[in-house]
């Protein structure tokens, strides 16, 4: 029986603080945007930071969430956007859809059966569509802050990957992302026992340090990162 995971409260602390990373969520934004097709659906949508950001691209946009007071706070936040439609959705699920993709960004770490999230994903999406991801890296960086807030691995690409072709998606692409953000995360959350909450560590990191980073990610993958970035596609 899928459940939700982690302190939902501490989530939504979290998720607020994160919202002031602009430069961060640009960044991540960018990433899909490729592969959203015409009429996506976001699993996990938190407080809607990346479904407005992707809706006003789009003609149709269709943004989800588990928790249910998250789920109203999104509803309100997204009222005024006629071209979002706001549900309620826990993976694992049984329903089908016809989506141009499914994108889910740091939602598949908390669910324990992952792969069937990621059919969920699958039947959602119609055949060519992409399932696009993002999930945090590397299990060494496995601290509180992940314990908090419901996390129950972190991946590498070997094993993002196999848990989508697990999966029955076919892998098209698959990196690592924001690699002197798991050094920050690491120092951060495992020596110092912070939480990534909103703080000036965080600004300073966003303002200064993240778009040097993104520049030369652009140039050259690196060969770790804060998170793993996959697009996989539903077989026709």
């Amino acid at each position: 029986m899928a459940e939700i995971t982690g302190d939902q409260r501490v989530q939504s602390e979290v998720l607020e603080g994160l919202a002031t990373a602009v430069n961060h969520r640009r960044w991540f934004i960018e990433l899909a945007v490729p592969y959203l097709g015409d009429d996506p659906i976001e699993i996990g949508s938190g407080l809607g930071d990346y479904a407005l950001e992707w809706s006003g691209r789009l003609p149709r946009f269709t943004a989800t969430e588990a928790d249910p007071d998250r789920l109203v706070q999104l509803k309100e936040r997204l009222a005024d956007r006629p071209n979002i439609d706001v549900r309620q959705m826990l993976l694992p699920h049984n329903d089908r859809g016809d989506y141009s993709a499914a994108v889910s960004y740091n939602v598949l770490e908390h669910i324990e059966d992952h792969v069937g999230a990621l059919r969920s994903m699958r039947d959602l999406v119609r055949p060519g569509g992409a399932v696009i991801i993002i999930v945090p890296a590397f299990q060494f960086a496995m601290g509180p802050a992940d314990i908090a807030t419901g996390h129950v691995r972190r991946y590498t690409k070997k094993t993002l990957g196999a848990a989508m072709t697990d999966a029955g998606l076919t892998v098209e692409k698959i990196h690592y992302a924001n690699a002197l953000g798991l050094i920050g995360y690491f120092m951060a959350t495992k020596v110092f026992r912070l939480m990534p909450k909103e703080g000036p560590m965080v600004k300073v990191y966003d303002t200064l340090v993240l778009p040097a980073t993104k520049a030369a990610e652009q140039l050259v993958l690196p060969p770790f990162g804060q998170s793993v970035f996959a697009v996989a596609r539903v077989p026709a």
